[in-house]
């Protein structure tokens, strides 16, 4: 453990004040930001997702947000082979990497991987794609159907992508591709695990910021919205949904805020209703966070309410 480097996890449930407390770690010179938030990497999405703004990013610049495109998937996978990528590279320039943000999947699959698909091999796939030309996209999904009933169901069978993928790993593994999204959600329901840590190649400092008055995080959670709202966060909103590739079922559109600007913009909502679904769901994602950080090993609590930014601050960095 003394032989590994130091990566410092700052997590939190969403507008409890972890960015204070990053930008205020990086300014002193010692960290650097990775920032692990699902929805921040999407492009197009900074005033509904509270990403930090260009004068904040020329402070503390962040790595790992606007990097998709909102059409576009980013598994945790994903962010665990760029996070560790990046956290190599600030490490090599003498830096500590400051992970922070509040998607609890992505801290947690970056020490504990899921379940690994297997990989592309691309003499199945050239034979799918074969069959594909040959049969048409009707032929690969009653196969799909036959196999993997459970795929079939809940993959979007238009998407020959999607189908081909799913009979490349029955025919690769005699499995179907649902049983590995099963392991995966099992993995990712389950708390972390201490032995996990220890196997990690670097040495965590974990620290999360929870404020002991659940009405005082409530209550920034409402003003943050309404600040939002004022920053233009419909018009941001409208602009992804006027470009008519987006869709509720995208990740990128699930977020909280953009699903319930989405619904206003339907007219399944009115205004009014769209401001407190988006104040309400934005209270049960802290929620969820909150439970995933119960029994999270080796925690540190920060309640910020209890010292000054600046006081939390020199507090970790005494640790370094």
């Amino acid at each position: 453990m003394q032989h590994k480097p130091t990566a410092l996890f700052l997590m939190g449930p969403t507008a409890a004040g972890k960015t204070n407390l990053a930008m205020s770690l990086v300014q002193q010179g010692q960290c650097e930001i990775i920032s692990v938030d699902s929805a921040q990497i999407y492009r197009g999405m900074n005033i509904g997702t509270a990403t930090p703004s260009a004068e904040e990013l020329a402070l503390a610049p962040h790595h790992l947000i606007d990097i998709c495109d909102p059409a576009e998937s980013y598994s945790a996978v994903q962010f665990r082979n760029d996070a560790l990528t990046l956290m190599d590279d600030i490490v090599a320039r003498g830096k500590t990497p400051l992970l922070t943000g509040g998607t609890m999947l992505y801290f947690k699959t970056l020490v504990e991987p899921l379940a690994q698909m297997p990989a592309s091999d691309e003499i199945v796939r050239a034979q799918l794609q074969q069959q594909l030309a040959e049969q048409g996209l009707a032929s690969l999904v009653a196969e799909l159907a036959e196999v993997d009933p459970v795929a079939h169901q809940q993959i979007e069978l238009q998407n020959p992508q999607r189908v081909q993928r799913a009979l490349e790993v029955y025919r690769q593994t005699g499995k179907p591709i649902s049983s590995f999204w099963a392991q995966q959600d099992n993995s990712a329901k389950g708390k972390l695990s201490s032995a996990a840590i220890e196997q990690f190649p670097y040495r965590l400092m974990q620290y999360a910021v929870i404020p002991n008055d659940r009405k005082v995080l409530h209550q920034r959670i409402a003003e943050r919205f309404d600040l939002m709202l004022k920053m233009g966060f419909e018009a941001e909103a409208r602009l992804l949904f006027e470009r008519g590739d987006l869709h509720l079922d995208l990740p990128s559109i699930r977020s909280v805020g953009y699903r319930q600007m989405w619904q206003y913009f339907q007219g399944d909502y009115t205004y009014e209703q769209m401001v407190e679904r988006g104040v309400i769901a934005t209270r049960q994602l802290a929620k969820r966070q909150l439970t995933w950080l119960r029994g999270w090993p080796e925690l540190i609590e920060i309640d910020i309410s209890a010292y000054s930014t600046e006081q939390w601050c020199q507090r970790i960095l005494s640790q370094l």
